[in-house]
């Protein structure tokens, strides 16, 4: 047997390695473009920066020193420079896949930064394995900007795992709505109609405002406002606003609300102060063809037909009134039922002549 030479029982010393091998080595160098490692191999391994991470914003030196162990694979065992390269994201992008599918088919809720913002949704990194959210599937509502969640550290779950075409999908809304309807169901067993509670306005519409309730939203009606007239929600609430309002009625998960209260009711007293034959003054709020509505006080408005608004003929209440202008009138009927009080002018009047007549008789 012919004896070995130095140069051949030094490679015999060294353990052999291939393509696709996962190795251990020892951190000897790190640049700003590449860590070399040790490996036990006649040659050193070596790691660019671009097998290390997708991320262009980490610095090798700050996130790596020498002698920190590490685990890479094999991607050539000569990168025909008598190195090996090696690559770490693709190993820990694989580990991270193996975590992902582990979590698929657990359903177990993961925690990860966003590492991009696209404008079909985001994307985030589980131990280097990415995970796509689309859009649709990143919050319980609609969303047009999704800039807010860069760099935020979110909830989710895997939906889809498919790695071979490449489509890892995350949901977070799955979780948002599954903790919402649990805190509906906690906010349900609770409350009763006829219950007193804060609430935050979520929404303003021309037909009312949503109130945040805590766990459900309830809505608050225009007619369910105030006892007076509302036209435009909008003036009256915004978005953020904080609101006491009452539980009128509860269908389901449907909670209407009501801000008119017994001890605010302008009725309440109305039969005492508002007895036909009383003379009140009020301004009028509104005009139709049939007559003008006039607002006594806030929540009672009078109808003051046309036939009644003078002695002499008129053709439209607008020809001799104007909105916002304050009259004095006899209330000519009272119905509390139906909450309907209606106003003469022409009969005050006519109580003005026939005084007149008298005096002139006397005389």
């Amino acid at each position: 047997m012919s004896e070995l030479s130095f140069e051949q029982m030094l490679d015999e010393s060294f353990k052999t390695i291939h393509n696709g091998e996962v190795v251990e080595g020892t951190v000897i160098d790190v640049k700003p473009d590449e860590i070399i490692l040790n490996i036990g191999y006649k040659a050193d391994g070596i790691i660019t920066k671009n097998e290390y991470t997708n991320d262009s914003s980490v610095v090798l030196t700050d996130v790596v020193k020498p002698g920190d162990t590490m685990e890479a694979k094999v991607l050539k065992v000569n990168d025909g420079e008598g190195q090996v390269t090696l690559t770490y994201k693709r190993l820990a992008a694989e580990k991270g896949n193996k975590r992902l599918e582990e979590a698929f088919e657990n359903q177990e809720v993961l925690k990860a930064p966003v590492t991009q913002v696209l404008d079909g949704g985001l994307c985030v990194n589980v131990e280097e394995a990415r995970v796509f959210i689309p859009a649709s599937l990143v919050s319980d509502t609609y969303e047009k900007d999704l800039s807010k969640y860069a760099d935020q550290e979110i909830e989710f779950v895997i939906t889809e795992f498919n790695p071979r075409r490449r489509r890892i999908i995350g949901n977070r809304k799955q979780l948002l709505l599954a903790e919402k309807a649990e805190k509906q169901k906690e906010l349900l067993a609770k409350i009763n109609v006829g219950d007193k509670v804060e609430g935050v306005v979520k929404n303003v519409t021309d037909f009312g405002a949503f109130i945040d309730l805590g766990g459900a939203d309830g809505l608050l009606h225009i007619s369910e406002m105030s006892w007076g007239r509302v036209d435009d929600p909008k003036k009256l609430f915004k978005v953020g606003d904080k609101v006491n309002v009452m539980i009128k009625d509860i269908q389901g998960t449907k909670i209407a609300l009501t801000m008119k209260l017994d001890e605010n009711n302008p009725w309440k007293n109305a039969s005492e102060k508002y007895q036909v034959g009383t003379v009140v003054t009020g301004k009028v709020a509104r005009m139709t063809d049939f007559g003008a509505f006039v607002e006594l006080e806030e929540g009672i408005d009078a109808l003051l037909h046309v036939s009644q608004i003078s002695i002499e003929h008129v053709e439209k209440p607008s020809d001799v009134l104007e909105v916002g202008q304050e009259i004095k009138a006899k209330i000519v009927e009272f119905n509390e039922d139906s909450k309907k009080i209606s106003l003469s002018v022409k009969a005050l009047e006519l109580d003005k002549r026939n005084d007149d007549d008298e005096e002139s008789v006397e005389e």
